[in-house]
């Protein structure tokens, strides 16, 4: 094979964009290279609004999602310490009438079955484990790539989708790695079946504190229940290492009293894993998304933090406009440049959108003092009007049309 389209990351940004190259253009061959010795996906729940949803949808996957995902039916906001209810948003039916597409939380594993599964059936997409990115020199007529074990490939178009620590940001933008937020996650799993009753086993629990919050929320087709807790300290010693081994007496520490029923929940966490935030300030222009014919897409891009759950839809939306922008291209070899930058001026608005939303939310669930208050109080006032996000979940946008009338 000749590959066509050269995806750097075999995570859920990397499989979305070679998915949506394959679909979208039936002369594609997509190299995947990952770095990693097995091509599986670790890590612990994600939240799927009805925006990423839409993206599964459209590739053809919804039957497959609604067979490892839940869907839960509200998402309720409660204080860490008393656990009095200061907001609710009603998800389930509500969610896909108000926005055509459902509410859903998954296994990130899961989620990456259905897209590797999804991949392998187009029949052109060749996998490559073990290829660490060492060198990109891209030309006049394609990007030459060198793997550390002595591969080369020479290709027409780069698509980095390889994470927050990716490794074709750092050949061809050369600047700074992305820096530690102060925050740390603790990830755990339960089964449904170890909890108490009244653990809300169909709704997104949100618990809010000074400096922390948890949340927690049905996976699996609702056999288990993803737990996260976020607190404020200091990196590991390896933080580029984004999984760590935890203890259950060091979360206990940074978190001090909690309410009864969050309790039952961490307690029941038998394994808990350490992950250190790391970030970027919010995309300032396309040049952040496109070099000549070199893109990246996801984290590679614009790492999200979690506080508005959003990191995996905005590299399916990547991917997903990416898609209809090959679409709609004339036959034949597309021509990438151009295409790209069309793409990267469609998309860069909307990450850094949802990027400094994010970081905003950061402050409000952590917050302290009079800040505490006021949320509070706007919470118990506009419950659900607040706690939506229509311009988020009514997405993605459609790309406009180019100069030649077409659309995407």
């Amino acid at each position: 094979m000749q590959p066509t389209v050269a995806v750097v990351g075999g995570g859920i940004a990397g499989l979305g964009a070679a998915l949506a190259v394959a679909r979208a253009r039936p002369d594609a061959e997509v190299l995947l290279l990952e770095q990693a010795p097995a091509f599986a996906e670790v890590g612990a729940g994600i939240q799927l609004g009805p925006n990423a949803t839409r993206v599964l949808r459209d590739w053809g996957l919804e039957t497959g999602l609604r067979e490892s995902a839940a869907f839960p039916q509200a998402l309720s906001v409660r204080e860490v310490a008393g656990g009095a209810e200061l907001g609710r948003l009603r998800l389930g039916e509500r969610a896909a009438q108000t926005y055509g597409a459902p509410y859903a939380t998954v296994h990130r594993a899961d989620l990456h079955e259905l897209l590797q599964d999804a991949v392998a059936a187009t029949g052109r997409v060749q996998l490559r484990l073990n290829q660490r990115l060492e060198r990109v020199e891209e030309g006049p007529d394609g990007v030459d790539l060198h793997t550390a074990d002595g591969g080369h490939w020479r290709v027409p178009v780069l698509l980095g989708c390889d994470g927050v620590w990716s490794r074709v940001r750092a050949r061809v933008w050369g600047d700074a790695p992305a820096r530690f937020t102060g925050h740390l996650a603790y990830r755990g799993m339960v089964p449904m079946a170890e909890l108490p009753p009244g653990c809300s086993p169909d709704t997104v629990t949100a618990w809010l504190g000074p400096r922390l919050h948890a949340v927690h929320y049905p996976v699996r087709g609702g056999a288990w229940m993803n737990v996260v807790v976020v607190v404020h300290g200091e990196p590991p010693a390896d933080p580029a290492h984004w999984d760590h081994c935890a203890h259950a007496a060091d979360l206990k520490r940074a978190l001090g009293p909690v309410a009864p029923a969050l309790e039952a929940v961490l307690d029941r966490v038998l394994h808990w894993r350490l992950w250190p935030l790391h970030g970027r300030a919010p995309m300032a222009g396309p040049q952040e998304h496109v070099r000549g014919r070199i893109a990246l897409l996801g984290d590679a891009a614009h790492p999200m933090r979690p506080y508005l759950a959003q990191g995996a839809a905005m590299a399916l939306e990547d991917a997903w406009t990416l898609g209809r922008l090959l679409a709609q291209a004339p036959a034949g070899p597309p021509d990438w440049a151009p295409l790209l930058r069309r793409w990267a001026d469609t998309r860069w608005v909307r990450n850094a959108w949802v990027q400094a939303r994010s970081r905003r939310n950061g402050s409000i669930f952590h917050a302290q003092g009079p800040l505490r208050w006021g949320r509070n109080l706007a919470l118990w006032a506009l419950g659900e009007s607040l706690l939506d996000v229509p311009t988020l979940y009514s997405g993605p946008p459609n790309p406009p049309a180019d100069a030649a009338g077409h659309i995407g």
